[in-house]
């Protein structure tokens, strides 16, 4: 049997060239989902996948980072609102047994993510799980690691990583309730002291509690 088509009809079956440039997408989407590999399985969202488009980019294009963002992935990706600010944050989650190659190249990898989303203030911090307290009495039955002032303390450390916290002090309001006062290495301030109000509101919405960063006055040389 002959098929005879319309003069001026599409093929049935896709040309060479239609066939390359579909498998030209697809190694790029495989590439691209391979910089994020969310939990139990779970699709990024769009933002997330332009977030980990960004980190392909960054492999493909930028000889600096190339090798050390081969083996590197995050698990979510999330933009947020800081309260009282116009300042936007991305909260980028890793896991954290990839979190020292992360800080390895850190202040390179968020000042070129920062140029990709202008305007926005990027930080890293690590996934880790809060493990509720034992109910059988021993208090072994839970790594110190896993408490719930452990991960916050944690989370503390990646949102201002590679700033020192130098001291902390907990300031009670009149209405009683806390705010925890960080104070970070004055040696940074040249290059942290923008992102302060940001860290403040990271913090806030992973744990829920108020806090607000300072550096420590120097005492005048005599």
């Amino acid at each position: 049997h002959v098929l005879l088509l319309p003069t001026g009809s599409a093929p049935l079956f896709p040309c060479g060239d239609s066939l390359q440039v579909h498998a030209s997408a697809k190694m790029a989407f495989t590439a691209r989902s391979k910089k994020i590999v969310k939990e139990r399985g779970a699709e990024p969202d769009e933002f997330e996948e332009s977030v980990a488009q960004a980190l392909f980019d960054l492999e493909a294009t930028n000889t600096d980072l190339k090798s050390d963002l081969r083996d590197l992935y995050i698990t979510s990706a999330k933009e947020i609102d800081i309260h009282g600010t116009t300042r936007k944050a991305i909260i980028v989650h890793v896991p954290f047994r990839l979190l020292k190659a992360f800080h390895k190249i850190q202040q390179r990898l968020v000042r070129e993510l920062e140029k990709k989303f202008s305007g926005k203030d990027v930080v890293i911090v690590a996934n880790r799980r809060i493990m509720p307290p034992p109910t059988n009495g021993k208090a072994n039955a839970r790594p110190r690691t896993r408490t719930l002032t452990a991960v916050h303390d944690a989370i503390l450390d990646d949102l201002v990583y590679p700033t020192e916290i130098v001291g902390k002090r907990t300031r009670y309001r009149v209405d009683g309730s806390k705010v925890l006062k960080v104070f970070l290495d004055p040696k940074d301030r040249n290059s942290t002291e923008y992102k302060l109000e940001t860290f403040a509101g990271v913090y806030k919405k992973l744990t829920g509690k108020d806090i607000s960063f300072e550096f420590p006055v120097s005492e005048a040389t005599a």
